[in-house]
């Protein structure tokens, strides 16, 4: 995978937080920072598709030559050979009335 970083041609690691819900049989993985999504017949199927889903999302964006401003406006930071995650600090579900 191309990284914008100095010509390096592969990225080492890449954390990224997905959210898992189930919807009807299938299982969903949701990348929000990338706003990636993939789904499988079981929780480990759907973690083993996002990620071949931002894998090829994170190609297809060296590809194009965009892969540096996504992950920018996305909250990663150039780090090393690499991109740091935004660090989040937690997650919460929080419920509110409405009228």
């Amino acid at each position: 995978m191309k990284t914008v970083n100095e010509g390096q041609e592969y990225m080492r690691d890449f954390s990224f937080d997905a959210h898992i819900f189930k919807e009807g049989d299938a299982y969903v993985a949701y990348v929000p920072a990338l706003d990636v999504s993939s789904c499988g017949a079981t929780d480990e199927e759907a973690r083993h598709n996002i990620r071949d889903a931002v894998r090829g999302f994170l190609a297809a964006s060296a590809d194009m030559g965009t892969l540096g401003e996504i992950l920018e406006e996305a909250g990663y930071e150039p780090e090393g050979e690499g991109w740091r995650a935004p660090e989040f600090v937690s997650m919460d579900r929080l419920t509110m009335s409405i009228k």
